[in-house]
């Protein structure tokens, strides 16, 4: 049972990391065109669009990505905490 907290602890991190990445890569002019920007782009968008819809951007600053990121650590200490009932 530890090592699938472990697991999905580590899984989740390193899903916060990309986002992280992706949304640093908007400062740099052509890098989510790259491959490596396409890349992670498949795989934050799908997630970071519920929270574009919900949360308007402010001027330029969307800060629906930080939310996101909150909701992702959030789920991380809410399976903490159950592997922790359970055990």
């Amino acid at each position: 049972m530890d090592i699938l907290f472990s697991l999905l602890s580590t899984l989740l991190r390193f899903y916060s990391y990309a986002i992280i990445v992706y949304i640093l890569l908007s400062w740099f002019p052509g890098a989510r065109e790259s491959g490596f920007g396409q890349f992670l782009a498949r795989i934050t968008e799908p997630y970071l669009e519920p929270f574009r819809k919900i949360i308007p951007p402010l001027g330029m600053i969307d800060i629906s990505p930080i939310v996101a990121i909150l909701a992702l650590n959030f789920a991380q200490y809410g399976i903490a905490a159950l592997f922790k009932m359970i055990s």
